[in-house]
């Protein structure tokens, strides 16, 4: 593990010789995103706010760290020799934050405008308020769906399986929050992990994001203890985050899979008990049966074969995975 100094290239509003504790600090985990990260610190370094960087690189080996070290040696930097997993990563990194605000950022976003000090004067403006989440853009502008009620089981046996297309409306509805306009500060249950601001009283509180899963469902599960614990957790829209999406993980198309549904698995044996996570994990293996015989009558008539070849081996590693939480891919 290596580290280089604070500070932001030599400005007194992030110096390392200033001992007033910075406004935010701003954890950026990655993996082999160099050129999405590098536009990532960019538009971070030139917010209007004082704060301080730090990266945390799971083992990147497309030369991330070589570009943080030399073009940002301002930033905090730590090398992990191998992919501990998002949750872990960033809890190595808010052990070294300082800020009394703590902001989880994806390396495949960019900060539009005043983001970051919108974020930080809401949280301070609001003593109840202990997680606030951006409103999220795709690359050409259109907003991101990145709010989110509580999963229900109903939930779990639709929403990103096979069966979605068709779930009752209001399954959908209620978990997306399609009632409420996308434009309008609210309280929520959960917004999704690629940025979410967090008090420093919340973290000595609720504690760090946990390390049973290895991606997906951390910033679910995060948002259920906070809001547990009395806090409310904000989507924000005044501030904008542009998120590209997925660049890590569609990288290792079978991983996805397997940590997308473990973490599945994992969160309703925490929150609704041993049998029902059973029941869903049954139920996942048995939709990659059904998709495994579907992509291999499509490859038998001659369709996209590479592409059928690729999809029915990614499917086959999740069925030998079983979908047990904690399963080393």
């Amino acid at each position: 593990m290596s580290k280089s100094s604070f500070g932001s290239n030599g400005d007194p509003r992030c110096s390392g010789t200033d001992l007033t504790p910075v406004d935010l600090s701003v954890v950026i985990v990655s993996w082999n995103v160099c050129e999405l990260l590098r536009r990532c610190l960019q538009s971070v370094l030139a917010a209007p706010i004082r704060l301080e960087v730090i990266v945390v690189d799971n083992a990147s080996s497309d030369g991330t760290t070589a570009m943080v070290a030399t073009e940002y040696p301002e930033i905090q930097l730590v090398v992990n020799s191998r992919n501990v997993g998002f949750p872990a990563a960033n809890n190595q990194g808010i052990a070294l934050a300082s800020g009394r605000t703590v902001l989880l950022l994806n390396p495949d976003t960019e900060i539009v405008g005043d983001a970051l000090a919108t974020l930080v004067a809401y949280a301070d403006a609001h003593a109840d308020v202990g997680l606030v989440g951006p409103q999220l853009l795709n690359p050409d502008g259109s907003v991101q769906p990145s709010r989110r009620r509580f999963p229900t089981l109903a939930t779990a046996f639709f929403e990103s399986t096979w069966l979605q297309q068709w779930a009752p409306r209001s399954v959908v509805r209620d978990y997306y929050v399609l009632d409420r306009s996308d434009d309008v500060t609210q309280d929520v249950d959960w917004v999704f992990g690629a940025a979410m601001l967090v008090k420093r009283e919340v973290l000595d509180q609720v504690g760090v994001l946990d390390e049973g899963y290895f991606m997906y469902s951390e910033e679910l599960d995060w948002c259920r203890r906070i809001r547990t614990a009395g806090w409310r957790v904000v989507y924000l829209p005044a501030a904008r985050v542009v998120h590209h999406g997925g660049k890590s993980s569609e990288q290792v198309v079978a991983e996805r899979h397997i940590h997308f549904q473990t973490s599945k698995v994992r969160y309703f044996r925490i929150y609704h008990g041993a049998i029902a996570s059973e029941a869903i994990r049954l139920f996942l293996l048995a939709s990659y049966v059904v998709q495994v015989a579907l992509e291999g009558m499509k490859w038998l008539v001659g369709h996209k074969r590479p592409l059928r070849a690729d999809r029915i081996s990614a499917y086959r590693q999740v069925l030998r995975s079983r979908l047990r939480p904690g399963t080393v891919v």
